[in-house]
This record gives C-alpha cells, structure tokens and sequence, in this order.
C-alpha cells in the first residue's frame, strides 16, 4: 500500500512540474515586446554602425513590433538583416526575459584602404568592404594599379602590418608597383622598399634594427629609400 502511495505522489508532483512549466512558457511566449532595444557592441574599437542604424534594423516598425507576442516574432529575420549589412562581421539578435530585443554586433575589422575609383577597405580576413559613412578608419592608404588583381598578396602584407605594434603605428602608406611595393611611414621621409611580400618576418626584423640604430645615431634622415629585398641585410640609398 505504502509503494501505490509514493507512487501516487511522484505522478502528482511530476504532473505539477509539467503544468508549472507550460503556464510559465505559455506566460513567456504571449508576453508582448518592450519598447526598449539592446545594443552591444563587441568590438569596442569599431564605429562603422551606429546604435541607431542598428535599433532600425532590429525593428523596422517599433509601434507594430511592440505589440507583437515573442512567439510570433521572427528573430531569425532580424538577424539575417543584420548579418546582411556591409559592416556586420556577425550578429546575435534575442529576446530578453522582459521582452527587450537586443543585439550583439561584432563589426568587420579594416586592415587597409584601397584608393579606387570607388574606395575600399580591405578587411581583417581578406575581403573587400565599403567605406562607412559615419566612420573612417585610420589604417594604411593603398595605391597603384590593378590593384584588384594583387588582393591576395596586398592583403598579406596589410595583414602582417596590422598584427605588429610597429608597423602598424609607422606604416600609413603601400603603394603597388609594377614589380614591387614602397611602404611610406609615419615620420621618415625615406620609402620602404619590399620586392616581394615573402619572409616578411625576416625582413622586418631587420629593418626593425636598423631603425632602431638609425634613432640612436640620428642618421635616419640621411636616406630616400631603404631597401628590405636581400637576405639578411638591409641596403640604404642616400638622398
């Protein structure tokens, strides 16, 4: 008897916990939008999207969206045209407890910009993306011709300017030639001269040294162009 007892018990407590949870996730699908957004930026160094670009993606209508139930709300379409903006790396649209809609944005990272009849960046995984209205990025300038055709090795070399401290706050400038690169710096008049985007660790440690002894004895301001194209050893030209 006792055994048909527990036995009642545990289907009466399970049959309340069934019931808690469909009430609950009744109360939480019905329960209508808030008319507050969001918005989170994951990458704080990023402003090629405003908050407000955003917001108006996320709800392109306010007053009609805030009265819609979270069970009838597309989330996956909010998100998709987020993803779908130029800017947007990646983005993750929800649904908060209260019913906010929010948002977290990662923005596409430019490595370099190219100078074009209609500019570009070049973004930090290789891929051509518009210039933003509202923002201009402070990475090297890049010219010369045809430069479409050479993408993949400008963005090499780009990339590799972006992931050292040193270059990426001398380098301003990578102008494409027809068989080689000149970089322009910061503060030297000299160019840089690459012949080909190879060993670019190797070549940029010794440049590296040079600059530094350069600093130390005052001689920087000696030279037009400094030349990265042979083993080990960096080739000056005096002006």
């Amino acid at each position: 008897m006792k055994k048909y007892v527990s036995f009642i018990k545990l289907v009466i407590v399970l049959l309340a916990l069934v019931f808690m949870y469909s009430f609950s996730n009744k109360r939480n699908n019905s329960r209508m939008l808030s008319n507050n957004s969001r918005i989170e930026f994951l990458n704080d160094n990023a402003h090629f999207i405003t908050r407000n670009t955003v917001n108006k993606l996320l709800i392109q209508n306010r007053d009609t969206a805030s009265g819609v139930p979270k069970e009838k709300l597309a989330l996956n379409i909010m998100e998709k045209s987020l993803n779908a903006n130029k800017m947007v790396q990646e983005a993750d649209v929800y649904v908060s407890i209260t019913g906010e809609v929010g948002a977290k944005i990662r923005q596409r990272t430019p490595i370099a910009r190219v100078a074009a009849s209609k500019p570009f960046y070049i973004d930090v995984k290789g891929k051509t993306m518009p210039l933003s209205p509202v923002y201009s990025a402070r990475v090297p300038l890049v010219t010369g011709n045809s430069i479409k055709n050479k993408l993949p090795e400008l963005y090499t070399l780009a990339k590799f300017i972006y992931d050292d401290d040193f270059l990426k706050m001398n380098v301003i400038g990578i102008q494409q030639k027809e068989d080689h690169y000149e970089l322009k710096l910061r503060t030297e008049d000299f160019v840089l001269y690459l012949n080909k985007i190879e060993e670019l660790e190797s070549k940029f440690n010794n440049f590296k040294a040079f600059y530094q002894k350069g600093l130390h004895d005052k001689t920087l301001d000696k030279y037009k162009v400094v030349n990265l194209s042979f083993d080990n050893q960096v080739v000056c030209t005096k002006k």
